[in-house]
């Protein structure tokens, strides 16, 4: 293989690598990968086994800490006293890279209550669920139908901490949360339930595939349920926007009819 490359060839084969997917250069001068070495490489000794089982929690762990959310959850006697619960709690690791603790915004006891994912970067700095460019379209969908988090809508999350880079809530975290959020909606009182993304419903329905589930009512905990994509997906998908506004619509009618 010739060395020499002009200027033009490895400007080409530098943006191939880019178009494949390459961001950045591994080292500071060339390889050759085709010359032979000299001494084969020796194997790198096995991980130990602890080492891995350091890093995972384990089962036993993982049900303590939804036993322990459980009883924390159950003796909360009002929203106050869970959202104290929460703050004391101590088994979830997204706390410890949270600012604050996003809790609930809206009126307590309204009629809609709706249930998100988890915090985002503006929500983590306010304290309120649904306040960035996601949560401002939320407002203006609600208000289309005639409600408001102002007067007659509760909003929560299912994650009161925001997890680092906005990554999906762990499967361990959405099972200790879970507890929390049955003794929000029990406190909350609301008389339906809207759940926003798949996060959303693995918590509360305990599926997922929310394209499928969306505009069919499901109920949890006595209350029928909605499932609706996320805000932050239609603002991605707008061509998604008529299904949601149909889905909307549907609540509305539910409130009119008294709710069943």
């Amino acid at each position: 293989m010739d060395s020499a490359l002009d200027f033009h060839t490895l400007r080409s084969l530098l943006e191939w690598q880019i178009e494949l997917g390459a961001d950045e250069a591994i080292g500071d001068a060339p390889v050759n990968r085709y010359e032979t070495p000299a001494k084969a490489p020796q194997a790198a000794p096995p991980a130990a086994a602890v080492a891995v089982a350091a890093t995972s929690p384990s089962r036993g762990a993982e049900g303590d800490a939804v036993a322990a959310a459980r009883k924390a959850a159950g003796a909360a006697r009002d929203l106050e006293g869970l959202r104290a619960a929460l703050g004391a709690f101590e088994h979830c690791e997204l706390k410890r890279g949270a600012r604050n603790l996003v809790f609930s915004d809206g009126v307590p006891g309204a009629r809609v209550m709706i249930i998100g994912e988890a915090p985002g970067r503006e929500e983590d700095r306010a304290g309120k669920p649904f306040v960035g460019q996601a949560g401002q379209f939320l407002d203006r969908m609600l208000g289309a139908i005639g409600l408001s988090r102002d007067e007659n809508v509760y909003i929560t999350n299912v994650m009161p901490w925001r997890p680092p880079h906005n990554a999906d809530p762990k499967p361990d975290e959405i099972d200790m949360m879970r507890p929390f959020v049955e003794r929000h909606v029990a406190l909350a009182a609301p008389d339906l339930l809207i759940v926003m993304g798949n996060v959303s419903c693995q918590t509360v329905l305990q599926t997922r595939g929310i394209t499928k589930l969306r505009g069919q009512w499901a109920e949890a905990w006595g209350k029928p349920v909605m499932p609706m994509v996320h805000p932050a997906y239609l603002l991605r998908t707008p061509s998604a926007k008529r299904a949601a506004w149909a889905d909307l619509l549907a609540v509305q009618a539910k409130l009119r009819e008294g709710v069943a």
